[in-house]
């Protein structure tokens, strides 16, 4: 198997299965792949776009065509040496519905069932109407509305023999210790004698077990006649008699059926975030990990699995003994694998946003992240600074909106009250225990608990820290600091004292330290609760909160960036690869992922905005005057907003297509739908004048009419020609950026990792624009060595001389593998007039080198090219300095062996004369 060099991602789904990638293997191959990356492909639910609802794993989804096709797939790498590597779920499964057997088994038999500790469900509530029961928000009206309405009926499922309430896709099952009350209002002499059966089960030392014959027995009289039509009329909610008997049922179930609406305030189980549809795991607990992971553990025993990537590592309790311990378990397993299938080395990577100034930490055994960090260095780089003055005073003063950091403050308090409300307030329970187990803290109240909590979460810079039984780890100490200062700077300086208190409880005591019994047992648990509560708290209100409200330049705005931060210098960029080749050199470098707001190539684009602040700003202003006549009055104010319009516009500047033709209305009318979509999910997610739980559809509407008038309406020809002539103006530099970005992914300490379809451009918006089909059979016929590379370079906005670019930076890679897993990572030095245009590095093995030359920050040099190449003459003097000397009878370039003159410095004007981006190979 070749060594990892290269990734792609795919995203599997019932219209692209594991058979549909099989023919697609040698293109991968030819292009320079090692590795293919799928998305997650145990069970899931049914129509899963993206597999990370699982519903049961342990089988390969038959949707994807289930283990055969899986077997198939991995038959077609390994003829071409390529091995496989799957995204997995640890923190969480599908619920609700009807398809995940653990889960109806948990509704079915609540605390007996054997999945009752698999999920992470509070059983001792706070709250007297939950006790002992699972709050089920899954109802579309309240409680009561529904069962008047006859919306939770009572039904039998003749297959499994299970007696259920239904509501629309939910099922929700009945004990079968209730079946006899039931059965008992049926007139058919075997029904009634079943339910006599059906109550002794309350006397059965196994009750579970000796259920299955009498459902199955159920089943088969059902089957041959018997009946149930009057048992389940009696409990028809719809009649006085039968709304008593159904409610009386009900609450006596292990579950409390509520409004979806509730679960903000009253959930008593970890969800992913705020989803109802996704139940948090107690993976920690070793029954959970064997059995969540058996079906993964035997794919990679019989050699089918190279790779693990983890989901969501924050969102585990102890995210660091997880990974040791699937380090430990994985190891074990490769001795047994076939020979033909042996790996020196199985890559577990996590999905880990990292906050300014964090690293992952070292002793989790893991080879890295997936790479948004990458995305957020290459992105920094790629901003001019002078352009963050007037961009940030343009937003500023047309939305009138605060700075980043007070709108992620304002978007975590309202997340706190409102979606994670719940999560907060369990919380709050878990710490105030362990203040009443403590003589010196018992008079604490909760209410003071809870705002100094807020504050302390409100202010937290990171997603989450790693608290565990020796405390806080020193890398994450900083981080906890800055919360505490900021929370002090909130709250009254009545409520310090409590600061002091959750500074010490939240890792300054090791609970190590307590003896063994309740009082460490509840230090512990608040500690896990805490640090599972600040990472969904930090997705909601930075992700899918603020980067909808903030927009002075939406390229900075993608999931693992530091929006605050507007750019960086090369030195910053240098320090950060080679942190990553002495930690981490296998760490994935993506620049586009399933989960980005906007394509790689959109915010290349889009940066080029940072270089033209001030003409941005005067074409604003014209748009915004031209659009006079879209714009609609409200009662609620204008719409769209002007926040909201100039977020419209920069997302048509940077997702404008390249070969739209403002002539073709059908292509102009499928452009306006996507950018609608995105639109609606936008507004939602501010929480600004819409919601998902609260859609405002005068606004949405308003807003996509001023879309539609806007890219469509014949009336408005002079605002669409002006906005097309912007975009058109910086999509060459764009283009440049984006081929930049692209060599930086693949010539970086790290693994490359190419998003499915992206090696054409990719200027695509939030999912589930960025997961449309591929057209794969256009990129098989395009990848052509022979194409000359002045054609490439001519016909630029077909995508074909990016894919060039990747398919030759692949193939040195494959050619010289320890050169860069491996080699030094060397910043060079730049002089001449343009030096600060320029990043430039080498990579030093022991046979080759390779010297790496991109330019940042160049629209001036650019000007007015027609392709994204500088002109060769515009570089003037500008060189880099070698530490060694270059022959141009060992050194290779990407397209060409342009001269290369013996000496220690390469002038920009060669090196860049033929192709926007270099890669120079020296063999020793």
């Amino acid at each position: 198997m070749k060594p990892l060099t290269a990734t792609v991602r795919l995203q599997l789904h019932s219209d692209f299965t594991l058979d549909d990638a099989v023919p697609l293997v040698p293109y991968f191959a030819r292009l320079g792949i090692s590795h293919l990356y799928a998305s997650p492909i145990l069970k899931a639910r049914a129509g899963s776009r993206h597999g990370y609802d699982v519903v049961d794993p342990t089988q390969v989804n038959p949707e994807l065509g289930g283990e055969a096709a899986l077997e198939r797939l991995v038959a077609a790498l390994r003829q071409h040496g390529m091995g496989l590597i799957l995204d997995t779920v640890s923190n969480h499964m599908a619920v609700g519905g009807a398809d995940n057997p653990w889960w109806q088994s948990l509704l079915a038999w609540g605390r007996r069932s054997p999945y009752a500790e698999f999920f992470d469900i509070q059983w001792h509530s706070s709250d007297p109407l939950l006790a002992g029961q699972l709050l089920l928000p899954f109802l579309g009206t309240d409680y009561g509305v529904a069962l008047h309405n006859g919306e939770i009926p009572l039904t039998f499922d003749s297959d499994q023999g299970v007696l259920q309430v239904a509501h629309y896709e939910h099922r929700f099952p009945i004990c079968p210790l209730d079946y006899g009350q039931i059965l008992g209002q049926s007139e058919h002499p075997a029904l009634q004698a079943l339910a006599q059966h059906f109550s002794a089960l309350r006397e059965a030392a196994d009750p579970l077990t000796d259920a299955l014959p009498l459902q199955a027995e159920l089943a088969r009289l059902v089957g041959e006649g018997a009946s149930l039509d009057g048992a389940l009329a009696a409990f028809d909610s719809r009649t006085e008699a039968g709304l008593k008997r159904l409610h009386l049922l009900l609450e006596h179930q292990t579950y409390r059926l509520a409004s979806w609406r509730t679960a903000a305030d009253d959930i008593n189980w970890r969800r992913f975030f705020d989803i109802n549809e996704l139940g948090g795991l107690r993976v920690e607990r070793a029954v959970v990990f064997e059995a969540t992971h058996a079906k993964l553990f035997e794919l990679i025993e019989r050699g089918l699995v190279d790779g693990l990537r983890i989901d969501h590592i924050d969102g585990l309790a102890d995210p660091r003994q997880y990974c040791r311990k699937l380090r430990r378990r994985v190891e074990r397993l490769l001795a047994r694998r076939p020979v033909q299938a042996a790996v020196a080395h199985f890559p577990i990577y996590v999905e880990k946003i990292l906050g300014a100034g964090e690293h992952l930490h070292l002793d989790w055994r893991t080879d890295g992240t997936t790479g948004y960090e990458f995305m957020n260095q290459v992105s920094l780089l790629q901003h001019d600074p002078a352009g963050e003055a007037p961009l940030t005073e343009l937003w500023s003063s047309i939305s009138e909106r605060p700075d980043f950091p007070e709108e992620v403050r304002q978007a975590r308090h309202l997340v706190l009250n409102a979606s994670l409300a719940g999560d907060c307030e369990s919380v709050a329970q878990a710490l105030l225990q362990v203040a009443r187990g403590d003589l010196m803290t018992r008079d604490l109240t909760l209410g003071a608990i809870r705002r100094a909590l807020q504050a302390l979460v409100e202010h937290y810079p990171v997603y989450r820290t790693y608290i565990n039984a020796c405390g806080r780890p020193a890398e994450d100490e900083a981080f906890f600091q800055h919360a505490l200062a900021g929370a002090r700077q909130s709250l009254a300086e009545a409520d310090w004292p409590l600061l002091d208190h959750l500074q010490h409880w939240l890792g300054g005591q090791p609970w190590r330290q307590l003896p063994r019994g309740l009082p460490r047992k509840h230090l512990r648990h608040a500690c896990v609760r805490f640090q599972q509560l600040t990472a969904p708290s930090a997705a909601k209100a930075v992700e899918d909160t603020a980067f909808y409200r903030s927009g002075r330049l939406l390229s900075r705005n993608d999931v693992g960036f530091e929006a605050e931060r507007f750019s960086a210098d090369a030195t910053w960029f240098h320090n950060e690869a080679q942190q990553r080749l002495r930690d981490f050199p296998d760490n994935l470098l993506a620049t586009a992922t399933h989960d980005h707001k906007r394509g790689e190539d959109c915010r290349a684009r889009l940066a080029v905005l940072s270089e033209h602040g001030p003409w941005l700003a005067s074409r604003v202003e014209h748009w915004r005057e031209l659009a006079t006549p879209l714009r609609q009055s409200l009662n609620d104010g204008p719409a769209p907003s002007p926040a909201d319009e100039l977020l419209l516009y920069q997302t048509l500047l940077g997702s404008w297509p390249l070969e739209l033709d403002l002539q073709d209305l059908g292509a102009l009318g499928r452009y306006a739908e996507r950018v609608r979509q995105w639109q609606q999910k936008a507004l939602r997610e501010a929480k600004l004048r819409s919601s998902w739980s609260a859609p405002n559809d005068a606004y949405e509407q308003a807003c996509a009419t001023y879309v539609d008038e806007l890219l469509l309406g014949p009336q408005n020809q002079q605002l669409r020609r002006s906005l097309y002539d912007a975009a058109q103006h910086i999509a060459s530099a764009g283009a440049l950026n984006g081929l930049a970005q692209c060599l930086l992914r693949m010539t970086s300490p790290g693994v490359p990792d190419l998003y499915q379809g992206n090696e054409y451009w990719d200027l695509s918006l939030v999912d589930p624009d960025n997961r449309r089909p591929v057209d794969y059979a256009a990129r098989r016929a395009s990848l052509d060595d022979s194409v000359p590379l002045a054609e490439l370079l001519a016909h630029w906005r077909d995508g074909r001389v990016k894919q060039a670019l990747i398919a030759r930076v692949l193939d040195a890679r494959q050619a010289h593998p320890q050169l860069f897993q491996r080699g030094a990572y060397l910043p060079l030095t730049v002089h001449g007039r343009h030096a600060d245009k320029v990043l430039a590095f080498a990579r030093l093995g022991e046979d080759a080198r390779a010297i790496v030359v991109v330019p940042r920050l160049c629209a001036p040099l650019l000007g007015d090219a027609p392709v994204p190449l500088i002109p060769a003459q515009n570089w003037d003097d500008t060189r880099l300095i070698l530490p060694f000397a270059l022959s141009s009878a060992t050194c290779l370039g990407l397209f060409s062996s342009a001269a290369v003159s013996p000496s220690k410095e390469l002038y920009l004007n060669t090196v860049l004369a033929e192709f926007p981006v270099n890669l120079l190979i020296q063999q020793s």
